[in-house]
């Protein structure tokens, strides 16, 4: 770090001047960027995908999207078979409203399996083509514009008087939620707004806007590095929400910790340049390992097959690589120059006279954790455990008709259906592509257990250039394990030239490529960051624990989540939003890739300077008190920028933002208290002189200094030099 901060801060004016042109270009490159960003959600190469847009592809609707399933019940004294014309004008009449659905009843099929047991009771399938908005086919659940008012309307004038009309589907069942897009510009201006306060309350002077001028530069030059990646390969919309609002805390954790590092040395007497190295030698090792294990973590996205995960992988490790080089280039210099001026705060001796000690409520906390240390650690680890335990029950499939409304038309009409006999899954009917005669495959699903019945029309909406569409109705919904089990006999059972699509195949299989190696990526992103925490804090154990007590932390957020959005613990109270009675199959990944980083990120911090404290006194809890002392301000408000930020992201419109945003706010807010408040300083107090060992053999591997496992000396303490005046 010397060498870093020696080559910069003796080419002050080529910094200057590099960082006036980076920040232009930036500002050039960032809409330029932004216009090349792709709004597609593809997963190329998995089977259920590439089925449903081929379906799209020649039939203009059904694949990925879900049915509306209008459920027609006839007074009394009259059958569905009797009125078999004015059903069929019924739902022509939908058709014609909606001239590009694909639309198929009793009056097509004469199937007794859309007829309930009581006779007079029947059911469609509306396969929208576009929207009555103009939207095309498909989108997340609850997101897609409701036709049912509009089916409702075509249907009503065809048949017989007393009849009722109740259009259900998982559609019209869940939740409505406004798909209008995330409101980036307002939900940066939520995190920046919070960066000023905080960091205003953390220095009281003109220096808290030197992190905000370091993340800011961060994001700008981030934008630069993404317009290039948009030339090579497809870059999603995904980065635009997530890189201004990750670079905002990134950026300012770092400099954050190396600005008070500064503010320390000018306390204990060192100016100028002198002042600057030593904050570099002590903090910016730490920033270098804190972006390298943000990127480690984010590794997990960058290699999966899927577009839009990947660019969100990349586009973290991209502002986690240009926030470290900023602050370890650019900050430097403003320090040098300006950070004097800034920081006239007050006059007289007491200027910097905090800053030379450990702040006294966090070395307070730190000791009354030390002493307490036992019950602290089964106590919090007790909680974490038992929230982990709880995230093993998440469920990552489609949501099931009964998690979601139960009151409204969609709910009467789900609830005729079943009165009359039939099955649910009837509401999760999926598609299967065909080339060639489908009456092969028609006849193999008709066979699988699980299948209530198979619609297969001889009509131009069913069958076009040598393909045919087939739709699939199965006894149990698509988000139960034998709804998924029935899925999974249909594609044993169809022939070579038939394809299962449908939206809970695409579901499985994304769960299938994405989570099917994640063991082994885990072990290797442990195994790596393992090696590098090694060097980093000269010992064995302490990269052991943190990687324990990190996947603790990951575990636990996904136990909270469970409850809040699986079980509904509060959800509505504090989002305003039914829960659907599972998570969506991306989340727990992603929530994992920035929150390994992340946590590990504060992690780093406190653990750094916990092994520069007992380097200099031999005592492990001294080591404690003065590492909690000196970080525990710097990590709390560091992430507080960052809780607020992802909390106004997660009051977004949009449900799988908001649900992957409240999960990084709850994720960031568990790790910066039970973690790193409690866990941490307890478990290193219990380990003791065994956290710092290093024997000969590991130190030659890693190319450090070995560091025997001495005896304690809890009463040596490190002199501090008193601030100059």
């Amino acid at each position: 770090m010397e060498r870093i901060s020696a080559f910069v801060l003796g080419r002050k004016g080529l910094v200057i001047l590099l960082t006036a042109v980076a920040f232009l270009v930036g500002m050039g490159a960032t809409p330029l960027a932004i216009q090349r960003l792709s709004e597609e959600y593809a997963h190329p190469g998995m089977p259920a995908f590439d089925a449903n847009q081929e379906i799209v592809k020649v039939y203009g609707n059904g694949g990925y999207q879900r049915p509306f399933v209008p459920v027609v019940r006839l007074p009394e004294g009259q059958s569905v078979t009797a009125q078999k014309e004015s059903l069929g004008r019924a739902f022509a009449a939908v058709a014609a409203v909606l001239p590009k659905a694909r639309v198929v009843s009793y009056a097509d099929t004469a199937d007794p399996k859309l007829v309930g047991s009581d006779g007079r009771t029947t059911l469609g399938l509306v396969f929208p083509g576009t929207y009555s908005d103009g939207s095309p086919p498909g989108g997340g659940l609850g997101e897609t514009p409701d036709e049912s008012l509009v089916i409702v309307k075509a249907m009503t004038p065809h048949l017989p008087p007393g009849s009722t009309i109740h259009v259900t589907g998982l559609d019209a069942l869940a939740p409505s939620v406004d798909a209008g897009g995330v409101d980036v510009p307002t939900k940066i201006g939520i995190g920046v707004l919070a960066a000023v306060v905080v960091l205003l309350l953390v220095f009281r002077s003109a220096l808290a806007f030197v992190p905000l001028l370091i993340s800011v530069l961060a994001i700008f030059c981030s934008f630069i590095v993404i317009l290039l990646l948009t030339l090579v390969m497809t870059v999603h919309d995904v980065a635009l929400t997530t890189m201004p609002l990750l670079g905002l805390g990134i950026a300012v954790d770092y400099s954050l910790l190396i600005v008070a590092r500064w503010r320390e040395e000018q306390a204990l007497g060192h100016r100028g340049d002198e002042a600057v190295h030593r904050a570099m030698a002590g903090a910016g090792r730490a920033v270098l390992f804190s972006g390298l294990a943000v990127a480690i973590g984010l590794v997990t996205m960058v290699v999966l097959p899927v577009p839009f995960l990947r660019s969100l992988g990349i586009a973290g490790m991209i502002i986690a690589a240009v926030s470290v080089a900023v602050t370890l280039t650019v900050l430097p210099v403003v320090l040098a120059r300006t950070g004097q001026r800034l920081d006239r705060r007050r006059a007289g001796g007491a200027r910097f006279a905090r800053e030379a000690r450990a702040g006294r409520a966090w070395s307070a906390w730190a000791r009354g954790v030390v002493r307490l240390r036992w019950p602290a650690a089964l106590l919090t680890g007790g909680l974490l455990v038992a929230l982990a335990v709880t995230g093993t029950r998440v469920d990552l499939g489609l949501p099931e008709s009964g998690s979601l409304r139960t009151s409204g038309s969609a709910y009467e009409g789900l609830t005729e259906l079943k009165e009359a006999g039939i099955p649910s899954g009837s509401i999760v009917a999926f598609d299967v592509f065909v080339t060639g005669d489908p009456a092969p495959a028609v006849e193999a699903i008709r066979g699988v257990e699980g299948v209530s019945t198979v619609l297969a029309p001889d009509h131009a909406a069913w069958r076009r250039s040598g393909t045919a569409v087939v739709t699939v109705l199965p006894v149990a919904e698509g988000g139960s394990a034998a709804g998924e089990a029935t899925i999974s006999a249909v594609r044993a059972a169809v022939p070579a030239n038939a394809r299962v699509g449908g939206n809970a195949a695409q579901s499985m299989d994304f769960r299938s490529q994405t989570y099917g190696a994640f063991p082994w990526m885990l072990a290797m992103i442990a195994l790596v960051t393992f090696v590098m925490l090694a060097r980093a804090f000269r010992s064995l154990l302490l990269p052991l624990k943190a990687i324990a007590l990190n996947l603790l932390s990951l575990g636990a957020v996904i136990g909270t989540m469970v409850l809040l959005w699986q079980y509904g613990w509060g959800t509505k109270e504090l989002l305003d939003i039914h829960p659907t009675g599972s998570i969506g199959e991306f989340v727990p990944l992603t929530i994992f890739a920035f929150l390994y980083g992340l946590s590990m990120d504060y992690e780093v911090f406190i653990l750094a300077r916990m092994r520069e404290e007992y380097d200099r006194s031999g005592s492990t809890a001294h080591a404690v008190i003065e590492g909690v002392g000196r970080t525990g301000r710097l990590v709390t408000s560091a992430a507080l920028i960052l809780f607020i930020s992802f909390a106004a992201l997660a009051m977004t419109p949009e449900l799988d933002v908001k649900v992957f945003a409240s999960g990084l706010a709850l994720g960031i807010a568990l790790d910066a208290t039970l973690i790193r408040a409690i866990l941490v300083p307890a478990v290193v107090a219990m380990m003791g002189r065994w956290n710092w060992w290093l024997p000969g053999w590991a130190a030659r591997l890693l190319r450090v200094e070995p560091s025997p496992a001495r005896p304690e000396d809890e009463h040596v303490r490190p002199a501090v030099p008193e601030p100059v005046h």
